[in-house]
């Protein structure tokens, strides 16, 4: 069975991930649906446990844009990788899981959109088409989502390691799981420059202008703070998925978005909230501050 060495540079991109056995032929991605600084153990959990089973790689997906492209991009640099199990609670927000069981299937259109994905902004820019190619190529996208069971997560991993096909079956889908070795040499794809709105590509980034009197605004409510911090790791979120992570009404949620979006820290995009210029340099005030 052919096994190879991963690169020097692998893994090229940095994430909420672990790395563990360079020639196992399994990675595990467990989905994140929350604050990405408030993870529940439950999916620590997960994480562990893939590992701990045997898998080249193991972390958490919060997004199905930019987070969906340095997942591939790792994928990729290492040709032994064959399968990647999808495992966690769907997110309502982004719905990553859809957007990976779907790119594996259907793969991009010409304005480089997930095909069939459900997810707000699934758009893959920062990727050329033979990346995206050797994903479907090499990689076989095991459907696991919404599985919170470590047992199953454990048993998925264990079967990719069988030199004998072996079935494995999970919510009536069942695969044939064994290594087939590695898939040639590694491609190895660094993201040089990242579009972080999809919707807009990005020319020249020039430092903002801040209005003082909404910054202070935004550092003296916890609400605001809140919403820009979690903003500045998932770019954009769907007003609903604000409202239940931070227990707002209606009328506070729209209240306190109207306020970030006169500050310019927040662009409103068909009932998506993203972040903006402003609010990254906003958000990059907050941190270290409480709440």
């Amino acid at each position: 069975m052919l096994k190879v060495k991963p690169p020097e540079e692998y893994p090229p991109e940095e994430g909420r991930y672990a790395r563990g056995n360079d020639f196992s032929p399994v990675a595990v991605c467990v989905i994140l649906n929350t604050f990405d600084f408030k993870i529940p153990g439950e999916l620590e959990g997960l994480v562990m446990v893939a590992l701990d089973a045997g898998a080249a790689l193991a972390g958490m997906l919060q997004t199905e844009n930019i987070g969906i492209e340095k997942m591939v991009c790792n994928l990729v640099a290492n040709s032994n990788i064959r399968y990647l199990a999808v495992c966690g609670e769907e997110s309502p927000g982004h719905l990553v899981g859809d957007a990976v069981v779907t790119l594996a299937t259907n793969g991009l259109d010409e304005k480089k959109r997930i095909i069939g994905a459900e997810a707000p902004t699934p758009y893959l820019y920062n990727l050329p088409s033979e990346v995206i190619e050797r994903f479907r190529q090499q990689i076989t996208v095991l459907d696991l989502v919404n599985c919170m069971d470590k047992e199953v997560v454990s048993e998925t991993v264990t079967c990719c390691y069988q030199e004998e096909p072996t079935d494995f079956s999970y919510n009536g889908e069942t695969y044939r799981l064994y290594d087939p070795g590695a898939f040639g040499e590694p491609l190895l794809h660094k993201i040089l420059w990242t579009v972080k709105k999809p919707w807009l590509v990005q020319g020249e980034r020039k430092r903002p202008t801040l209005a003082m009197k909404e910054v202070v605004e935004a550092r003296r409510n916890p609400k605001r703070r809140g919403i820009m911090k979690y903003l500045s790791g998932v770019m954009q979120v769907q007003k609903g998925e604000l409202k239940d992570i931070f227990a707002l009404s209606n009328w506070e949620l729209n209240f306190h978005i109207e306020m970030l979006r006169r500050g310019k820290f927040v662009d409103i995009y068909e009932g998506v909230v993203m972040i903006t210029e402003e609010g990254e340099y906003l958000a990059e005030m907050l941190k270290g501050e409480k709440g």
